[in-house]
């Protein structure tokens, strides 16, 4: 059983869980590239911005990583520039170096984060700066569909300071699609093996001086796959039979829709509901195979943000949010049914104002509440619990020598229900020639524990209130290289991890958790990307991770941590024009541990997919795609034995289309 993961009878039980552009163009440009976004440009009047284009932009959201923590090594994913043979979210993260997933397999099947070797509950996972990880929680990341997606942002290291209580090993922000001030549709249908169909549309359109996006999707599967198992393992050289994947079917649906308002020059409101409905049946592992559990869940997310500045250069950020989670668990043992439903919401206030050339100081603070209601079967010691969550925090942005080094400290002082936790943290970032950049950062976090691991009974899992915070302590440095078409990032990192909540036994038939674990990983990290033509383009991020059970037992002493493969590659590689585009894909990890003893062991894969792409006409523009996934047809497991998919086919067609009136062309003076 994983260090800091529950584990019931074989299937996961899983819980519920800006600032103005200061930079004119040069941030408008960045904020577009996929992997530069976090380059640092200097600031530009914001009168030559308004004669450039011709109308104040719209301010930046303060908590995206290049305004809130502009030291931190982060990777900025354009699902634009990655689409293709990624058709989820958990798939097209996977891309970013420090990063593996855990997948149970198939379509809409649970998939989670490991991010520098912090197990799944200690990375945040966010909806435009929204946790949608309760404190202590983690996020099954195939409840979160592409499609609301314009890019994600993957901060590695110590983001508690700037991002609260669950940044242990990162922070993934997910970046959802803008309003626009143009009428346009856009959408895309796909179909594929195992009866798999998604869809998604969205529409933009100015409404009433304001601008407003509405995005519908949804999808379906069955997921009866073939794959080959192994009934007799202690007996080698039988050949497996052929099982099929049974209850393994997903569907769901959802909505997302924003409105944004100007009201005044560089002042915006922005407006966001977003809600999906998903079910799925929970097939169990290849051993244990669970014939009807099924799972259903609910989620709603309600914003409401101000983004603005003041005279003198002082930059605003306002905003209120509220979600509700449901979840639902039938069938399979009576011990592991019940309903559970988590409401969460909050306020947050967040102000940058420069003190004098050298100094730009920065201010946060928000309150919220978090509430847990549980029904059904797996009763709790109290069926509601909850509690209040506030935090204060300050960052100093200090420049020196020109300009050339930047140095942020930042200190953040959270209160989670009983827990007090204080994150400090101080980063660097120099400006060096050769247009190459440093970037350091050393800091403390922690992740409080969950409501559910503090107070509800899950099945065979007991609660230990007596729990303490996990907390972390890193360091990271990395060397960049860029150019307008290249980007080459090379980092190394070192994570001490203590206090870790892990689940032993407790008689006579039960586990419960306790404060007993401690690790260490270190690692190194490759980013790199090339676009040297229009017709050619590529990417690569590795990671080498190496792990330590810190344990003050022999059994378990300085044995790799599980599920933390020491080897992770993404390789890929587009070639053509838009008319006929071909991709290769590789993925590939070692083997890795399945317990901490080191006797069970998942094995090491390499999946390759590939694609053609082809697009036609203006207005409107059609894109064909035809897409393998697993090409060589390579039969694995994943996570505590979920087979993964064989060779998958999916034909999707996407349209886009602009329906505001083309200008009158302008013939040149004579």
């Amino acid at each position: 059983m994983e260090y800091a993961r529950p584990m019931i009878s074989g299937w996961r039980y899983l819980s519920t869980r800006g600032a103005f552009v200061r930079r004119g163009l040069a941030v408008v440009l960045c904020a577009s590239a996929p992997a530069w976004a976090q380059e640092t440009r200097p600031e530009e009047p914001l009168s030559e911005v308004i004669d450039v284009v011709g109308k104040v932009p719209d301010p930046e959201p303060m908590d995206r990583a290049s305004q809130r923590d502009p030291s931190s090594v982060v990777t900025v994913i354009s699902v634009e520039e990655r689409g293709g043979t990624a058709r989820d979210t958990a798939d097209i993260l996977a891309t970013s170096p420090g990063v593996s997933v855990q997948d149970s397999g198939g379509y809409g099947q649970s998939k989670s984060l490991v991010v520098r070797g912090a197990s799944s509950n200690g990375t945040l996972v966010l909806l435009d700066g929204i946790p949608l990880n309760g404190a202590g929680g983690n996020t099954d990341l195939s409840r979160i569909p592409l499609a609301l997606a314009r890019e994600f942002e993957v901060m590695r290291g110590s983001a508690g300071a700037r991002y609260g209580s669950g940044g242990l090993g990162g922070v993934v922000n997910i970046v959802t699609r803008s309003p626009g001030d143009t009428v346009s549709l856009s959408g895309e249908l796909s179909y594929g093996s195992w009866n798999t169909a998604t869809g998604w549309l969205a529409a933009t359109a100015p409404l009433l001086d304001s601008e407003l996006l509405l995005l519908l999707h949804g999808g379906t599967s069955s997921g009866d796959f073939p794959y080959p198992f192994d009934p007799t393992p202690t007996f080698p050289g039988d050949a497996p039979e052929s099982r099929r994947r049974d209850n393994n079917d997903a569907r769901g649906l959802g909505a997302l829709l924003r409105l944004r308002h100007r009201l005044a020059p560089g002042v915006v409101v922005d407006a966001m509901a977003e809600g999906a409905l998903d079910g799925r049946g929970l097939a169990g592992t290849a051993q244990n195979p669970v014939a009807d559990a099924r799972q259903s869940n609910r989620r709603g997310v309600l914003s409401l943000r101000l983004l603005g500045s003041l005279a003198g250069g002082i930059q605003l950020s306002a905003r209120a949010h509220l979600r509700q989670e449901h979840l639902k668990l039938s069938g399979g043992p009576v011990a592991q049914r019940g309903e559970q439903s988590l409401l969460a919401g909050g306020a947050e206030v967040e102000g940058r104002m420069p003190l004098g050339r050298a100094h730009v100081l920065s201010l946060t603070s928000s309150v919220g509440r978090e509430g847990l209601t549980t029904e059904g079967e797996p009763t709790g010691t109290t069926p509601r619990t909850s509690w209040l969550r506030a935090s204060v925090m300050a960052m100093d942005d200090v420049s020196l020598f020109d300009g050339d080094l930047h140095v942020t400290p930042s200190v953040r002082l959270e209160r989670v229900g009983r827990y007090t936790l204080l994150s400090p943290k101080v980063g660097a970032r120099m400006s060096l020639p050769a247009r190459l950049e440093v970037r350091a950062n050393v800091g403390q976090t922690h992740r409080a524990p969950s409501l559910m691991e503090l107070y509800v009974r899950q099945g065979t899992l007991l609660p230990n209130p007596d729990l303490r915070p996990e907390r972390a302590v890193s360091a990271d440095v990395a060397l960049a290289h860029r150019t307008e078409h290249s980007l080459v990032s090379v980092g190394g990192f070192h994570t001490l991890y203590e206090d870790l909540i892990a689940y032993e036994a407790y008689p006579p038939f039960a586990a419960k958790p306790s404060n007993f674990s401690s690790a260490s990983v270190s690692g190194l990290e490759v980013d790199m990307e090339a676009r040297p033509t229009s017709f050619l383009s590529g990417s690569l991020a590795y990671t080498f991770l190496v792990s330590r059970n810190l344990r003050d037992d022999p059994r378990y002493y300085l044995r790799d941590l599980p599920h933390r493969p020491r080897h992770t590659l993404s390789a890929r590689v587009a070639l053509g024009p838009s008319w006929l585009t071909g991709r290769a894909e590789l993925r590939a990890q070692s083997s890795q541990f399945r317990n901490r003893t080191g006797e069970l062991v998942l094995p090491g894969r390499a999946l390759l997919h590939a694609g053609l792409s082809s697009t036609v006409g203006r207005r409107p523009a059609l894109t064909f795609s035809l897409d393998f996934k697993n090409l060589l047809d390579a039969h694995v497991e994943d996570f505590d034995g979920y087979p993964l998919p064989g060779r998958t086919v999916l034909a999707s067609v996407a349209m886009t289309l602009d329906l505001s009136p083309t200008p009158p062309r302008k013939d040149p003076p004579p």
